[in-house]
């Protein structure tokens, strides 16, 4: 083999290698549009799970309630709340709880579930002031209530 023929061969091999500049701002631009497509559909998702999980807590709360009215005679009031679940009110002596297993939980966006008993919608009101924490609201902000 001649000495061009060797040099040609590696400089061909060092060509294949690597990636030109050009390669990889094609490449990282191709990534950034698929990430700007498919990152808020991704979100989306998230909210929508979040809603979920709310509606399926209150429905537990829900439960746990009428657990503690068959035992106790009547729902707690407001100002025992949603505790007197986990722990027995001390003026009720007929508590057999703990209505619930892991404690009271709070909404999927950190805030405390709403506990008003009596009701303005029926014999306890319960609910979750949605992703912002305040009254109303639409999309995943909207109140989620058991009425």
């Amino acid at each position: 083999m001649t000495t061009r023929t060797v040099r040609h061969r590696r400089d061909t091999a060092h060509r294949i290698a690597g990636f030109t500049l050009l390669e990889l701002l094609v490449v990282m631009v191709i990534i950034g549009l698929l990430a700007g497509y498919v990152g808020p559909k991704f979100f989306a998702h998230i909210g929508k799970a979040e809603v979920k999980t709310a509606r399926a807590q209150l429905d537990s709360l829900e439960k746990a309630l009428d657990a503690y009215r068959l035992d106790v005679g009547s729902y707690p009031t407001t100002e025992q709340g949603l505790a007197s679940l986990v722990t027995a009110p001390g003026d009720v002596p007929q508590w057999k709880g703990p209505y619930l297993k892991k404690g009271v939980p709070e909404d999927p966006w950190h805030h405390p579930y709403q506990y008003k008993a009596p009701g303005e919608h029926g014999e306890f009101d319960l609910l979750s002031l949605g992703k912002d924490g305040q009254p109303g609201g639409t999309g995943e902000a909207e109140d989620i209530v058991n009425w």
